[in-house]
């Protein structure tokens, strides 16, 4: 294993990443500033949206002094070349792809490459990525993390799949890196939905992930 990597400041720090999943990414801007106005600090903007790849350098730009900007759903190596290109902070995968990881690692950008299984996550965490996904985080729960520390003390972990706020407290205090979450928090926010409510959820898991939300 080469020198491990890490997690972009503020998506370490902050504990929390939002994946935004839509039908176009012209409707990324408002709700990511209603966002980065509540406290979040790390977007994963995810391949699946069309024009995510051409629209990632004027984000980068946009958010340069708030947010880090990811690029997720990466599941190909040319993936993580246009993702690179395009100035992403850090890459997530759905899968433990070694060829997609490798080539993440060559260009010198985080990873968070996805799995499930032990043979999985520890595939990809060997090779010195910065942690690893946890998904789908919702058929395990945050119990699980305590059963991978067996074997592996040091795994850095970030689950993603059905984290609701609930679920956001338990896996950080079972010592999660952090938590990828995507509905629970963007509700109708893509389809229209009123930002001032997006806003208000937005706060809520900023202070579950700062630890300041107990109730």
């Amino acid at each position: 294993m080469s020198q491990r990597q890490s997690l972009p400041r503020r998506t370490a720090a902050s504990r929390l990443v939002v994946v935004i999943r839509g039908e176009r990414a012209e409707d990324y801007v408002p709700v990511i500033d209603t966002m980065v106005e509540e406290g979040v600090r790390s977007f994963e903007l995810t391949l699946t949206t069309p024009g995510t790849i051409a629209a990632l350098p004027g984000l980068v730009e946009r958010y340069a002094e708030t947010a880090d900007i990811g690029v997720g759903t990466v599941t190909r190596p040319g993936d993580v070349d246009a993702a690179a290109e395009g100035g992403a902070h850090y890459l997530v995968t759905p899968v433990s792809d070694l060829a997609v990881v490798d080539r993440a690692l060559q260009r010198g950008i985080a990873i968070v490459p996805g799995g499930l299984t032990p043979t999985e996550l520890f595939s990809t965490w060997d090779r010195g990525v910065s942690a690893v996904k946890v998904f789908p985080a919702g058929q395990v729960g945050p119990g699980y993390l305590k059963d991978l520390r067996g074997p592996f003390p040091d795994l850095s972990v970030i689950p993603s799949g059905g984290v609701d706020l609930e679920s956001a407290r338990a896996w950080l205090a079972a010592g999660a890196a952090a938590v990828s979450v995507g509905g629970p928090l963007l509700g109708d926010a893509l389809k229209g939905g009123e930002l001032g409510a997006l806003g208000r959820r937005a706060r809520r898991f900023v202070e579950v992930c700062a630890g300041s939300g107990t109730e």
